[in-house]
């Protein structure tokens, strides 16, 4: 199937369909040549009466969610990924690839709640914290952005100050809100923190990429960080 031939994988599942009559497994084979061939609807049908005989097999509501995304139908991936979660909570597989799809369709409030659960669940993973971080800048507003700088220092933490992107989220989040208070309401060690970040970004590209440096010293100078 990985090589198109679809006349080769379609003798040797008659094969083993003979041998093996009844076969779940066999069964996802014959639904995942209907997807070889791009018949949609049949793959559907296939999957559907593999769940009618066993509503926890996962693989089938995996394989549903490709189609759906497959064809396009992001909404329609969104609703099988949700009711596959209702079943398996604890895949972090599936909270990220909801998490992303909200994110493609804008659904930032969404894709927050599926960071959160991932947070939750797998505290340790930095690049959860960036994303979540990012959603909510993205999001704007002032409680927001305060949220995400304190999930951009949590990813440095996390990566002993060797994630760049984080780096620049700080910077980021302390210049809009800075904008947003206009010297109002000032968080305590908040000017330390955007200190110690434009620091950390010029002594980076200083050591990584020499010619880009001083157009990182005017960007912070421009945003009042350094």
């Amino acid at each position: 199937m990985d090589c198109q031939r679809v006349d080769v994988a379609k003798d040797c599942i008659g094969v083993l369909s003979k041998q093996f009559p009844g076969s779940t497994r066999v069964g996802r084979l014959e639904a995942l040549l209907f997807e070889a061939k791009g018949d949609w609807a049949e793959a559907e049908r296939a999957y559907a009466l593999i769940l009618e005989n066993n509503p926890f097999d996962q693989i089938a509501h995996k394989r549903k969610i490709a189609i759906a995304k497959a064809q396009g139908d992001m909404s329609v991936a969104v609703d099988y990924l949700n009711k596959y979660l209702e079943l398996f909570m604890a895949d972090h597989d599936a909270w990220r690839e909801l998490a992303e799809i909200y994110v493609s369709l804008q659904m930032y409030k969404q894709a927050a709640f599926c960071y959160e659960e991932l947070i939750l669940a797998q505290p340790t993973i930095p690049l959860y914290h960036l994303a979540y971080a990012e959603v909510l800048y993205t999001l704007g507003g002032l409680e927001n952005l305060q949220t995400a700088k304190k999930y951009y220092a949590s990813t440095i933490q996390l990566t002993g100050g060797k994630n760049t992107r984080a780096l620049f989220g700080v910077c980021l989040c302390s210049a809009a809100i800075s904008q947003l208070t206009k010297g109002r309401n000032k968080e305590e060690d908040s000017s330390e923190l955007q200190s110690l970040a434009a620091e950390a970004l010029l002594k980076d590209y200083k050591q990584r990429s020499p010619s880009k440096e001083a157009l990182i010293a005017g960007m912070l100078k421009n945003m009042k960080l350094s």
